[in-house]
């Protein structure tokens, strides 16, 4: 038998009613709480960065391809329709691809499918939307049939998707809730929308099949979905000339592998292959501070955590020393004294980490299933917290919390080593 370990546990659990037994049970607790708040910070924040990315990604794809001299703005220079080419973007390889990923993200993603899932062409073009009440500024964009709706399917909160004409540009419509609002319009109703090119002015006429709510305002008060073919003619351009690809991947960390190959070696001199990090910024910048906050909690906790194990094991070793004195006098070396010490504490973290996954977790299930923590959509993109539990951050912060407390304990026990059997023992 450890006795050292066996010591360890009787001090932990079985003992006699003492300061030092209170201690312990609030170090456990604290270590709990600690975790805890770490465990929910991540995954509200993982949420938070899959949640946005998906609506991102479900509007705009994960790569465009555009000609090499489009600006920012939706001025689009047509480009040719290429089925070759659309078909050998599909044939991307993930797996060649992947190479620059670590051996962990690897390891734990086998499973997940790779390469591309789809690509399809789009146009756009600004129009002014006239219903009987208001008129109002929106951008067309403008999707073929090969478009994959189960992206945004999800956002559609009243009506259907674009009902599909196989010889007539069809001239049905999806909008914002945003925009339905505003102009007091609904599923069915009819639009007309006037575009101005060159001081000449073109009305077309819609009917609403669809309203979208992305809860991503400056994409719900700017964007509504038609028949690419409606803005080719709008534009005078013919039916194989496009604004651009939106290519969709299938392991999303991997998109700035696929884009740079695609610009290397698939598609012509004059096109150009960026991901949507790449092309709006903005969003993606303000969602990787959430990360410099997470690392700041973290950093927090695991603080405290050491702060407070340290205090209770000097707490304890002082309370403990006759006890010491005893075991110095019976044999014991400091080393077996501290080894005590240090199993005390490792007592102590892994019921702490055990209570805290209990709480960090049922409180995570618990804000998935019902939403406790609301929040205001115009500013956060969501109208509850997200919560994304990756189960290998689990793990590692499980690890790195028992890691790193274990360490930082074997610098109290020097403590131990000043402690004198004459000393503790000659007072009864």
């Amino acid at each position: 038998m450890n006795t050292e370990f066996f010591i360890a546990r009787r001090i932990a659990w079985q003992g006699r009613k003492s300061f030092s037994k209170i201690i312990v049970r609030i170090a456990i607790l604290a270590v709990a709480l600690g975790l805890a708040v770490m465990l929910v910070s991540g995954a509200i924040i993982n949420g938070f960065n899959a949640k946005i990315s998906e609506k991102i990604f479900g509007f705009w794809g994960h790569i465009h391809i555009t000609d090499i001299h489009l600006t920012r703005s939706y001025d689009y220079v047509p480009i040719p329709y290429s089925e070759e080419m659309m078909a050998e973007i599909e044939q991307l390889d993930g797996r060649q691809l992947s190479k620059e990923r670590s051996f962990l993200s690897t390891l734990f993603s086998r499973s997940e499918p790779m390469g591309v899932q789809r690509v399809h062409s789009f146009a756009f073009h600004p129009g002014i939307i006239q219903s009987k009440s208001d008129l109002e500024g929106i951008m067309l964009k403008g999707l073929n049939r090969e478009f994959q709706w189960k992206y945004l399917e999800k956002f559609i909160v009243e009506g259907d998707t674009i009902s599909w004409n196989d010889t007539l540009a069809s001239r049905s419509i999806v909008i914002s809730k945003r925009t339905s609002e505003r102009l007091q319009v609904g599923v069915g109703d009819a639009l007309i929308v006037q575009f101005v090119q060159e001081r000449n002015t073109k009305k077309r006429k819609f009917t609403i099949s669809g309203i979208y709510k992305t809860g991503l305002e400056e994409y719900d008060v700017k964007f509504a979905l038609c028949d690419i073919r409606v803005l080719q003619d709008l534009l005078g351009w013919e039916s194989n000339e496009v604004a651009g690809y939106e290519v969709f991947v299938h392991d999303v960390q991997n998109m700035e592998a696929y884009a740079d190959d695609i610009y290397n070696n698939i598609v012509p001199q004059d096109h150009y292959a960026e991901t949507i990090k790449d092309k709006f910024p903005n969003i993606f910048d303000w969602l990787d501070l959430q990360r410099i906050n997470e690392y700041i909690i973290l950093f927090l906790m695991i603080l405290v955590s050491i702060i407070n194990m340290t205090t209770v094991i000097l707490i304890i070793i002082l309370e403990r020393s006759r006890m010491i004195g005893i075991l110095k006098s019976i044999g014991f070396t400091n080393w077996s004294v501290r080894k005590l010490f240090i199993y005390l504490s490792f007592w102590i973290s892994v019921f702490g980490l055990l209570i805290g996954n209990i709480l960090g977790l049922g409180f995570c299930f618990l804000q998935q299933r019902f939403g406790l923590i609301k929040l205001d959509e115009v500013n956060y993109y969501v109208s509850t917290a997200p919560i994304k539990i990756d189960i290998l951050n689990i793990v590692l912060l499980n690890l790195m919390t028992l890691v790193v407390i274990a360490i930082f304990m074997i610098f109290p026990s020097f403590l131990i080593s000043r402690i004198k059997p004459v000393k503790v023992l000659r007072f009864d």
